[in-house]
């Protein structure tokens, strides 16, 4: 099953009816109520990242299910430079995007960002560029999920990775990272995608 494609955007346009929509998935799929919640859960950081995106951005979002296994999917056009980037922030009293903390905060990023700049090159200071699966060329065609990234940051703690050890800390307090089976972030020719994936039994 596929749901109807809701267009959204930065300022929070739509982004109520996002949540209504997964809320009659929940109830035409009999979700438990605990499942239910999760959903909602997931559905809300999804668009509180897009909310807290610099600058006007619109992006469309669905729900796909085949198997118990649930897609939140959320697309856009990436058309943040890095001046206007710049611009934006300087009128903030710190300088800096504040919220860009955590999990969330980080893949967030990356909707932020401009597809045209070189995605090697920013990642390295966002989320260490060697944990990340790149294929192609890195500007137009990239690859990241929340799983291989776990795996490979778990390996660079146990190898007394200091910034390791506080990426991993950060990351064991994300509420999308308890909740979520997996998350997947690409980029292709300027459109980003990021899908949440969560199986209910």
């Amino acid at each position: 099953m596929k749901t109807d494609v809701i267009d959204v955007s930065s300022s929070g346009a739509h982004m109520e009816a996002a949540l209504r929509q997964g809320d009659k998935v929940a109830q035409y799929k009999d979700l438990s109520a605990r499942d239910a919640l999760h959903l909602r859960l997931l559905i809300e950081e999804m668009m509180a990242m897009m909310r807290s995106i610099t600058g006007q951005i619109h992006g469309k979002f669905w729900i796909e299910d085949q198997n118990d296994v649930y897609e939140l999917h959320l697309t856009a056009q990436t058309r943040m430079t890095s001046t206007k980037r710049e611009q934006l922030l300087s009128v903030s009293t710190t300088g800096e995007n504040e919220s860009a903390r955590g999990l969330m905060g980080r893949l967030r990023d990356i909707f932020d960002r401009n597809a045209d700049e070189d995605v090697a090159a920013w990642s390295t200071s966002m989320m260490y560029a060697d944990m990340m699966d790149y294929t192609g060329m890195p500007a137009t065609d990239w690859e990241w999920t929340m799983s291989t990234y776990q795996d490979e940051l778990k390996t660079l703690v146990d190898q007394k990775n200091e910034n390791a050890k506080n990426m991993w800390d950060e990351l064991e307090k994300s509420v999308v990272t308890h909740v979520a089976d997996d998350i997947k972030v690409s980029i292709r020719n300027q459109q980003v995608e990021m899908v949440i994936y969560k199986k209910f039994d």
